[in-house]
């Protein structure tokens, strides 16, 4: 957290077909605990999100990707879905900016196939991590020590697999933000 303020801020980096769930059940846990939450998408205005088969609800962009700044956040939270990680991971600006949470040393979580964009980014060699068992071989691939659990944490990179997951997901990337769960 930055000096100025002790209010956590937390980047949501999702494009279209991100996991709904996965990103308003974290978001709703920051929010009601004090953290300031903004959804960052290559998308300008709205970012539509998916819902286990359909298209979900339209969420509204609250600083395009363009004008984010990765050292104005605190933390980073990833959520899964197979088409908003897949358009994330082959844009070069979405990239860069999960890699920048690394090089500073900031809390990252990421779900279920958030964990495939730490690949292009270039952060998961040598790390123990969980995700969707659909990646499990890309991220082992990369280098990744990848687990069965439902929740692993290693240098403040909190990963889950599913959204079964949540409630544990949420509970350490809490922890790991530094931030104290008020249900």
């Amino acid at each position: 957290m930055d000096s100025t303020s002790n209010v956590i801020k937390v980047a949501i980096l999702v494009a279209d077909g991100f996991e709904q769930v996965e990103m308003t059940c974290p978001r709703e846990a920051l929010d009601k605990n004090g953290a300031t939450t903004h959804i960052i998408s290559p998308n300008k205005d709205s970012v539509k999100g998916w819902n286990h088969v359909d298209w979900g609800g339209t969420h509204k962009v609250d600083v395009p990707l363009d004008n984010a700044r990765a050292d104005y956040y605190d933390a980073l939270v990833i959520p899964g879905g197979v088409m908003g990680v897949d358009a994330l991971r082959t844009n070069s600006k979405a990239v860069e900016f999960v890699r920048s949470f690394f090089m500073n040393h900031k809390p990252v979580a990421a779900i279920c196939h958030g964990p495939q964009i730490l690949i292009d980014a270039d952060v998961v060699l040598g790390r123990t991590l969980t995700s969707n068992a659909a990646i499990k071989i890309d991220l082992e691939n990369a280098g990744a020590i990848w687990v069965d659990k439902d929740v692993t944490v290693d240098n403040s990179l909190v990963t889950s697999r599913k959204t079964d997951d949540l409630p544990t997901f949420i509970n350490q990337m809490m922890k790991e933000f530094n931030m104290e769960l008020h249900h």
